[in-house]
């Protein structure tokens, strides 16, 4: 770890700096919004918006470098899809016959599919790669400072309608009971996780963004006693994942996104191996 700690004090490493600080600023919506994922299982639906997400890309692409439209880049996109995904997926689970899950699939394989047409259809060369799989490296000033944008929506809205989201996760119907518009509620949480998403694609890329999203916050309900113990815990585990991940891959050479998630599936094989072994005793 002694190259990984000599590449941050490097000034001439800037870009390396501000990986190692999105990935802890990120750690925050990733716990906390992850944490609303696996508690109340939506992991699937996040899934299918996360490769959603690959359409915006691609419509970012081909509206900058093909039309000339230099306003609207891939994160436009991908933040436009991912809401429109939310929307879709929240009118049907409220409202249409339609099987949830056949329109997850649908949605799933209809924007990677649209993604890569556009890609295609670019002018010039554009690697799919670093959104399929991420690179945390490739983090600018800008994005860094997006993520602190998305800290404070995240950490605003959670603490406002905290209770809130809690009854939905846990009573629909007495929430629903109660007076509380559940609809509005659930649309709110599937867009806040859509932003997170967006966010998460940066770090570890579409295809591996459930596993960040998901296993802190599945690792962390082994061992929190309520919500907000279980959002605590599982931000600190994003972030020594991240952290560890990064320096790992630095010094082997390897890629940062797959070295993450190999770090945090190792860590939640641990963790149920290890609570089942107390259990036992």
């Amino acid at each position: 770890m002694n190259d990984f700690l000599a590449a941050l004090a490097d000034p001439n490493l800037p870009f390396f700096r501000y990986a190692v600080l999105t990935g802890i600023f990120a750690s925050i919506p990733f716990g906390m919004i992850g944490t609303y994922v696996v508690v109340r299982r939506i992991s699937y639906i996040a899934g299918a918006i996360s490769h959603c997400i690959l359409g915006g890309v691609g419509a970012g692409l081909y509206l900058q470098n093909a039309l000339g439209i230099t306003w609207f880049g891939p994160l436009h996109g991908a933040i436009a899809v991912a809401l429109l995904a939310s929307v879709i997926l929240a009118m049907v689970s409220m409202h249409a016959k339609q099987r949830e899950d056949s329109v997850i699939g649908a949605l799933w394989s209809v924007g990677m599919a649209a993604g890569l047409i556009f890609i295609a259809k670019t002018p010039g060369y554009s690697d799919p790669m670093s959104y399929l799989f991420g690179n945390i490296l490739l983090i600018t000033r800008s994005d860094f400072f997006f993520v602190l944008a998305l800290d404070v929506l995240v950490i605003g809205v959670i603490g406002y309608f905290y209770n809130t989201f809690l009854a939905l996760c846990f009573d629909e119907e007495y929430a629903r009971l109660r007076g509380i518009r559940t609809h509005l509620i659930y649309l709110l949480l599937l867009c806040l996780v859509a932003m997170t998403i967006v966010l998460l694609v940066r770090v570890v890329g579409i295809v591996m963004v459930i596993a960040l999203l998901t296993l802190p916050a599945a690792i962390a309900g082994n061992f929190a006693r309520n919500i907000l113990q279980m959002m605590v815990l599982s931000t600190i585990f994003c972030i020594l994942f991240i952290v560890f991940g990064l320096g790992v891959s630095y010094n082997l050479d390897l890629p940062s996104g797959p070295v993450i998630i190999i770090f945090a599936a190792v860590a939640y094989l641990a963790a149920i191996l290890g609570m089942r072994v107390l259990g036992k005793n």
